[in-house]
């Protein structure tokens, strides 16, 4: 595990400070001391257990896709409705495993990259290569934060009707997955002009509308070659099926993955504050920019699993393995205490932090 190093020396700002001038005062010097602790304090942590990764992943994927089946076989409406919300959750937390494999070390875990794919990544058209070489961006010290984050708006100071339709948009996720490999994929074998638009524009899980992807390079470009054939070829499947079983099980399992796709942009819309303009940030500023939503509260663990409501603090440590995440945060807590600048980063839940961004747009009208 590699720690950023900060710049230089600064008092920590109590919680009690407003947060835009709490991130505001770390915009270019570090807090040394919270990051000395992080590093300190999590030694004996950090390594990926596949006792853990393995069992939790497939148990998420069998109840999500058992979840389907009874959703597609069952004629009883309160059937159907519980049996999709299990599925949707169940394979919520299954796909946000993409999160861990762009930080775990590619030997840490042998073979669990390819058993997700096959297994998640594939079956639900959004496999590995979507985020590996991405979401890394993100954490670049010069780059979060800018306009070349493909993971970064500026959602607060955005426009009130943006954050509805940042939403919304992503209830059409699925069908564009479904177009984008069973339509765009085979015309891009054929037409090279929109491979290459395919490629910079639809091959990425990004919010940021002026990223442009690079062509893939070294290890990638394998990956990417069998993941897209494989997913290509389940789409297609996918589209033709309603001629062989009917439209029911399409439009079913279609509409449980849309449940998934917004669940996932509501989880997005309060992973950060969204208060940065395009300048560059020092790793305590990301930090505070960024959310930790800890216990007691259970409902994170269902709206950001897979350690995601400890996002702040994986941006401290972006290779610590989710389980670890509990347990670097309870003695980051109990070490840096109240007032510090670690507490900055913690919220109390979804509701609070929808309801500060919502605030905040109210001053972009029109």
């Amino acid at each position: 595990m590699t720690m950023p190093q900060s710049l230089s020396a600064a008092a920590p700002v109590r919680k009690d400070a407003p947060v835009r001038a709490t991130r505001a005062a770390f915009q270019s010097v570090d807090d040394k001391d919270m990051l000395r602790a992080a590093r300190d304090l999590t030694k004996g942590l950090g390594e990926a257990r596949p006792g853990i990764y393995w069992p939790d992943m497939l148990l998420s994927a069998g109840i999500g896709y058992a979840g389907i089946a009874v959703a597609i076989l069952s004629h009883t409406l309160a059937v159907q409705v519980a049996a999709g919300l299990v599925a949707a959750l169940a394979l919520y937390r299954a796909l946000m495993f993409i999160h861990e494999l762009t930080h775990i070390h590619r030997d840490a875990l042998p073979g669990f990259r390819t058993g997700w794919n096959l297994l998640v990544g594939i079956p639900m058209l959004t496999p590995s290569f979507m985020y590996e070489g991405v979401h890394t961006i993100h954490h670049k010290r010069t780059q979060y934060g800018t306009a070349e984050d493909p993971e970064y708006l500026p959602l607060a100071l955005m426009k009130p009707w943006s954050l509805p339709a940042f939403v919304l948009v992503a209830l059409l996720a699925p069908l564009a997955l479904v177009v984008r490999f069973a339509v765009l994929v085979p015309l891009g074998a054929v037409i090279p002009a929109v491979r290459t638009l395919v490629w910079e524009r639809f091959s990425a899980l990004s919010i940021n509308p002026e990223f442009r992807r690079r062509p893939p390079e070294g290890d990638l470009v394998r990956r990417v070659r069998w993941q897209e054939a494989l997913a290509s070829v389940w789409a297609i499947v996918l589209l033709a099926s309603p001629f062989v079983i009917g439209w029911r099980p399409l439009l079913i399992a279609l509409a449980i993955f849309s449940f998934t796709a917004v669940l996932n942009q509501l989880r997005t819309l309060v992973a950060h504050l969204w208060e940065n303009e395009g300048e560059p940030m020092t790793v305590t500023a990301q930090f505070l920019d960024s959310v930790n939503v800890p216990p007691p509260g259970l409902a994170a663990e269902i709206w950001a699993p897979v350690g995601l409501r400890y996002h702040a603090l994986h941006h401290l440590m972006p290779s610590m393995p989710y389980h670890d995440l509990p347990e670097a945060h309870r003695r980051l807590a109990r070490e840096l205490g109240t007032g510090s600048t670690y507490e900055g980063a913690n919220h109390p839940g979804m509701l609070t932090l929808v309801s500060r961004i919502a605030r905040s747009t109210m001053g972009k009208r029109g």
